[in-house]
Order: C-alpha cells, then sequence, then structure tokens
C-alpha cells in the first residue's frame, strides 16, 4: 500500500500537488497552490476537496464506513475515496485535476 500511496504522490507531484505534514499515523496534506486540496487519513484513505458539483458530476458517493467522518453531509465539497488498488489512484488523479481546473475558471 506504501508503494501505491508513493506511486499516486508522484504522479501528483507531476501537475502541482504536494504533500505537507505527514505524521507516523498516515495523514498528510495535499496542497496545490499553497491551498489545501486533500490529505491522506492514512495509506489506504484520501480525502479530497473536489467541490459539490464535480461530486454531483462525478456521481461519487461518501463511503458508508468512514472511520473518520462518518456523519459527513451530502452537501460538503469533500469526498473520501480508498486508494486500494492503482485504479484508484488513477481516479483520485483524474479528480484532482477536475478541481484544479474547476479553480483555474473561478
Amino acid at each position: 500500500m506504501r508503494d501505491l500511496r508513493q506511486q499516486l504522490l508522484q504522479r501528483l507531484a507531476r501537475i502541482g500537488v504536494e504533500e505537507r505534514g505527514k505524521r507516523e499515523d498516515g495523514f498528510s496534506g495535499l496542497f496545490y497552490a499553497g491551498e489545501e486540496i486533500g490529505h491522506f487519513h492514512s495509506s489506504g484513505e484520501v480525502d479530497l476537496r473536489v467541490g459539490r458539483d464535480i461530486i454531483r458530476q462525478e456521481r461519487l458517493v461518501h463511503l458508508p464506513n468512514s472511520k473518520v467522518h462518518p456523519k459527513r453531509s451530502e452537501n460538503s465539497p469533500w469526498i473520501e475515496l480508498p486508494l486500494l488498488k492503482r485504479v484508484d489512484a488513477t481516479r483520485i488523479v483524474e479528480l484532482v485535476r477536475l478541481a484544479i481546473r474547476d479553480r483555474k475558471s473561478e
């Protein structure tokens, strides 16, 4: 799983996202242009601030078994995503790209 996290971080770095504040429990922030765009809750879960429009457009569903945000509002601009397989990393990169594009067009 650590390898998958490292691969994801390398891919995110190519689009300008940097990791900050890494802790022993696996938490660390993900920043783009000085703003937090997401964070790792652990090596196997990423919480992204992609915005309500992208969550709706992409039909993203809040994790039903979330340990960190079990009562997150359906209107939240944040979405938790698993990072268990390579396809999860690809999806996270796609969503980060969409979120960055959205921010640039504001």
